[in-house]
C-alpha cells in the first residue's frame, strides 16, 4: 500500500518542478492545467463505488446539501470573454471548489470503508485533486483561508448516498474546470 503511494507522488512530482499555474505575472500555465484537470474529470467519471445501480433523486432548490456545493457560475468569468480579460476570478473559484471536495474526500464520509482505503478511486481523486488544486495555488496567497467551510460528521446510515451526491456534483464541477482549462490552453496561451 505504502509503495503505491509512493509511486503516486513520484508521479505527480513533475508539476511540481514546472512551477505553479498562478505565477506571479499571473499568467496561468493552461497546458498543465488542462492536462490536471481532464486527468481529474476521467478519474471522477471512472470512480464507481463498489454497489449497484442506484438512482438518486433529482434535487430541487431549497435542500441544505446543495446550497454549499461550489458551482462554476457565470459571474466567475469562466467564460472566454472573461477569461480573456482577467482569469483570477475564474481560477479563484476552482481553486475554492477543489479545496471544497479535498476536504469531503478526506472526511468521515469517504474514509472507514475498506472498499475506499489507499491506491483506490477515491485516493486516486483526492491526490489529483491536490495537484490541481497546487498548481492553481499563487505564491505568498492563500486562498483556502475564505470561506471554505468544513464537512459536518455524518451518520454510518448516511454515507453512502452522500458519496453518491459528492461524486455527482464533482464530476459536474471538474467537466467545467477542464473546459475553463481547455479553452484557455487553446487560446490564452503563449
Amino acid at each position: 500500500m505504502l509503495g503505491n503511494r509512493v509511486v503516486l507522488l513520484l508521479l505527480l512530482l513533475p508539476w511540481t518542478a514546472q512551477g505553479r499555474a498562478v505565477s506571479e505575472d499571473s499568467s496561468p500555465a493552461w497546458a498543465r492545467g488542462q492536462q490536471l484537470s481532464q486527468q481529474l474529470c476521467m478519474l471522477a467519471w471512472s470512480a464507481h463505488l463498489p454497489m449497484g445501480h442506484v438512482d438518486l433523486p433529482r434535487e430541487e432548490g431549497g435542500d441544505e446539501t446543495t446550497d454549499d456545493v461550489p458551482r462554476i457560475q457565470c459571474e466567475d468569468g469562466c467564460d472566454p470573454q472573461g477569461l480573456r480579460d482577467n482569469s483570477q476570478s475564474c481560477l479563484q473559484r476552482i481553486h475554492r471548489g477543489l479545496v471544497f471536495y479535498e476536504k469531503l474526500l478526506g472526511s468521515d464520509i469517504f474514509t472507514g470503508e475498506p472498499s475506499l482505503f489507499p491506491d483506490g478511486p477515491v485516493d486516486q481523486l483526492h491526490a489529483s485533486i491536490l495537484g490541481l488544486r497546487e498548481l492553481l495555488q499563487p505564491k505568498g496567497h492563500h486562498w483556502e483561508a475564505e470561506q471554505t467551510p468544513s464537512p459536518i460528521p455524518s451518520q454510518p446510515w448516511q454515507r453512502l448516498l452522500l458519496r453518491l451526491k459528492i461524486l455527482r456534483s464533482l464530476q459536474a464541477f471538474v467537466a467545467v474546470a477542464a473546459r475553463v482549462f481547455a479553452h484557455g490552453a487553446a487560446t490564452l496561451s503563449p
